[in-house]
């Protein structure tokens, strides 16, 4: 995914409101960012850590200035590490199409935001005529507590545990089901569930790996100008 213009690296400010970030530019000025990111952002939201921000020329926007990257050192040395959480199902996607994840290779047609499940939507479906369809669930993942290890999630998300189980029953029905761990950051070589900071969704998806839901997880390549899906990694149950 490359960004439609090279990023504009600032200083964060502080995070507020959950969706809101106060950034100082180069020159001095202060802009307040969008900040697409629900979950808390722990160890992500430092006063006077670098943020990288994207600038929209849409008039009607309320806020020009968007959050995508932070710069932190979680004992690996300085690293980019991509907070959007809108930007994942489209790496994901992105990559699938050009074969490199390998998991998920093989399948006709991708189509995004489907519905499926007790009103839900599904990230990504995989069709191919003869053969079973396959659901993708996304999740980003860029908590790092420990030196190499990413974890998910870094709050409580009662709606992630739902999708597992919604997942879970499409298998029951005969369906493929994938859950998708794409870490935003290059600094890790592992990844696990924070069952401390939820434990229900720990729970919900040890049920749904036991009722054959995949489990699947890649990190990324972050830069300035461009975000992509880069390595496999192993997810420690």
């Amino acid at each position: 995914m490359q960004f439609p213009a090279p990023l504009t690296r600032g200083r964060l400010i502080k995070r507020y409101k959950r969706f809101l970030a106060d950034v100082e530019l180069p020159g001095g000025e202060v802009v307040t960012a969008h900040c697409a990111n629900p979950g808390s952002m722990l160890g992500l939201a430092d006063p006077g850590i670098g943020a990288w921000l994207s600038k929209s020329n849409n008039p009607k926007r309320k806020l020009a200035w968007s959050l995508e990257i932070v710069e932190v050192d979680a004992g690996r040395g300085e690293t980019m590490v991509g907070i959007n959480t809108a930007h994942p199902n489209t790496l994901v996607a992105e990559a699938i199409e050009a074969g490199r994840i390998a998991e998920l290779t093989g399948y006709e047609r991708l189509r995004r935001e489907v519905k499926y499940g007790r009103n839900s939507r599904i990230d990504i479906l995989l069709e191919e005529d003869g053969r079973p369809p396959c659901y993708v669930e996304i999740k980003n993942v860029h908590l790092v507590r420990e030196p190499g290890l990413a974890e998910f999630p870094d709050s409580v998300t009662a709606r992630g545990a739902k999708h597992l189980v919604e997942l879970s029953d499409m298998v029951a029905d005969g369906a493929r089901a994938a859950m998708v761990y794409l870490v935003q950051r290059g600094d890790t070589d592992k990844v696990a569930i924070a069952a401390d900071i939820d434990p229900n969704y720990a729970d919900a998806l040890k049920a749904a790996r036991a009722a054959g839901v995949e489990v699947i997880a890649y990190d990324c390549d972050v830069s300035a100008d461009a975000i992509s899906v880069a390595r496999a990694m192993p997810f420690e149950t």
